[in-house]
């Protein structure tokens, strides 16, 4: 069975919102017709529909999305993606997607959380308004489109307009407090549909962790109404896993302490959950990075690291150099940590930033060498280690002062990607 089904209403942003799943691991396939909606709704993790529906009537529109709902069956998340700017049909499309849900289950607690916020492609919410780049949609060019003009900018005028379902707005300052002041919003709403406003990644996980809770604590059958990152980011926070697959783990080993570095490793806890533990660069103790590691993987996470910890800035204000004694010491306390790791810890990945890392890393796991696969982005390859015990270990590596701040995110999520496949097979091709 699918873990998720999305039901989106143009191909692009079907394909689209069906990579940010494949991201973490999951196997996702867009289909159209209702026959092959049937046909791999039982054979991928997510199933993506692609309606077609963009420039429909609102009535043809919910009747087709209706049938995609209901002939997909039942899924334990089930996301209504919009069009980033909101075009289309999207109040009658949701309305489609609880009606064919309330059917199915009429005792659940269904209540939708309409999320459309894209912060990477420059779309946010606040106040209830959707923005572009920061102008409203009333704004833009959409508003003007020749198919689907954009009327409104508030999102709950714009489902308003199809849909007779409550709303409400969730204020960006209440999601700035955390999960729990999002749960304890969430559960003081009557309404139908909350709408959420969000600026960034962030933002969209805290939403998500806030709902995840209700999920279990509550029993809310939760819709998502969002434009893609929004509902991985739900699937994620349920605990949703490959069919079939263990979660794939993912171990990183980084040497760097520049601010590039730092700002790239803060966006992989926000993006993915990543857990670090710090290796003292005054006294660097192998044995205490490992407890934590051990510890981060019993409490779940699949996106394990070690990092060298910041040391405090010298009296003029500048980071400390290290010397060559020092620099050595900590590659060999570094290498000690990923060979003990691997061989605990039994990562389906493995990631390396810096030069000096990756060699020390490759040396300590006895292997020949790398084989190379792909191109993740400039200077960050990806491939999987030849020869010695951990033969076929999937690998990537990237220089420490390359790419931009989702550079080791990308480098992660492409190693936890491939860790999926590995373990299922190949991607679902039609029987």
């Amino acid at each position: 069975m699918a873990q998720v089904l999305v039901i989106g209403d143009d191909l692009t942003g079907s394909n689209a919102t069906g990579a940010l799943y494949a991201r973490q691991g999951l196997r996702a396939v867009t289909v159209g017709d209702l026959d092959r909606v049937t046909r791999y709704a039982d054979r991928v993790d997510v199933l993506v529909v692609n309606t077609a529906s963009r420039h429909w009537s609102p009535a043809r529109a919910y009747a087709a999305v209706r049938a995609a709902a209901e002939t997909a069956g039942p899924a334990p998340l089930i996301v209504k993606r919009v069009d980033t700017t909101l075009r289309g049909n999207p109040g009658s499309e949701l309305d489609a997607v609880v009606d064919a849900l309330a059917a199915r289950e009429p005792a659940a607690r269904i209540r939708t959380l309409a999320v459309p916020a894209f912060p990477d492609a420059g779309r946010t919410t606040v106040g209830g308004l959707h923005l572009v780049d920061g102008v409203p949609l009333t704004r833009t060019a959409v508003a003007h489109d020749p198919f689907d003009p954009v009327r409104h900018a508030r999102v709950a005028s714009v489902l308003g307009a199809q849909s007779g379902r409550s709303t409400a707005e969730l204020a960006l300052d209440v999601v700035e407090r955390g999960p729990d002041a999002v749960a304890a919003a969430l559960r003081e709403s009557p309404a139908d549909i909350v709408v959420c406003d969000a600026t960034e990644n962030a933002h969209l996980r805290t939403v998500a962790a806030a709902a995840a809770r209700l999920a279990a604590e509550d029993r809310i059958r939760w819709v998502a109404l969002d434009s893609g990152p929004f509902g991985a980011a739900l699937a994620a926070e349920m605990g949703l896993r490959p069919e079939g697959g263990a979660p794939a783990t993912v171990l990183a080993v980084v040497g760097s302490v520049t601010d590039r570095t730092r700002t790239q490793l803060a966006r992989t806890e926000t993006a993915l959950g990543a857990r670090w533990a710090d290796l003292d660069p005054a006294a660097p103790d192998p044995d205490r990075v490992l407890t934590a590691l051990r510890a981060a993987a019993g409490e779940g996470a699949t996106v394990l690291g070690v990092r060298v910890a910041s040391e405090p800035p010298t009296a003029a204000g500048s980071a400390p150099v290290q010397d060559p004694r020092t620099a050595a010491r900590l590659l060999r306390a570094l290498a000690e940590v990923a060979h003990r790791a691997v061989v605990e810890l039994r990562p389906g990945g493995l990631y390396a930033s810096g030069g000096d890392v990756a060699a020390a890393v490759t040396s300590a796991l006895g292997a020949d060498g790398f084989a190379i696969e792909t191109e993740v982005l400039p200077l960050a390859i990806a491939g999987h280690l030849v020869g010695g015990p951990h033969d076929g270990l999937l690998f990537a590596t990237k220089g420490g002062l390359i790419g931009g701040p989702d550079a080791a995110r990308d480098c992660l999520e492409h190693l936890r990607a491939a860790c999926t496949r590995h373990t299922l097979g190949p991607t679902i091709s039609a029987k």
